[in-house]
């Protein structure tokens, strides 16, 4: 037995992934003063990274300090997430603490509040290559109107 592929209909009034989330987002996105302040978020995502995190905090620094080739100590990070300390993490140091951690909640909160969407590399090749799919598809569609007028056309009858 063969097995037929299903044809795929694209229905051209559907929302694509991307519009849908920009939606979503834009009906999130509250323009009151103060929104775009995102130290608290941020200040629990660094936390929450670190905290699961399987490694300590000593070697999360040892990380850090290869990585950006500053001086980091345990005693940096601990007064980066002490709620006491006025010192926070530099933004230079955060894609380092997401590589350190694994986590990518810390990055991602400040693209939320840039109103971008952060995917990790296999995800965002997957959502380009879908964007590919849908506009190769479309322009087939296209494709296919444009014959059929043709052959309407030479075939005299409009």
């Amino acid at each position: 037995m063969t097995n037929r592929k299903q044809k795929t209909v694209i229905n051209d009034k559907q929302m694509s992934l991307f519009d849908l989330l920009t939606q979503q987002r834009c009906e999130r996105i509250e323009h009151a003063p103060g929104t775009m302040c995102v130290s608290v978020k941020l200040l629990a995502a660094v936390k929450q990274a670190i905290k699961q995190a399987p490694k300590s905090r000593e070697t999360i620094a040892d990380e850090l300090s290869l990585l950006t080739g500053a001086e980091i100590s345990i005693h940096m990070i601990n007064s980066w997430v002490a709620d006491s300390h006025p010192h926070r993490l530099p933004a230079e140091f955060l894609p380092a603490l997401c590589h350190a951690t694994g986590s990518t909640a810390p990055i991602r909160v400040l693209a939320d509040a840039a109103g971008i969407y952060a995917l990790q590399a296999p995800d965002a090749l997957r959502a380009e290559i879908q964007q590919y799919d849908e506009a190769e598809s479309a322009a087939r569609a296209q494709k296919r109107k444009r014959k059929a007028l043709l052959a309407v056309i030479e075939g005299g009858e409009l």
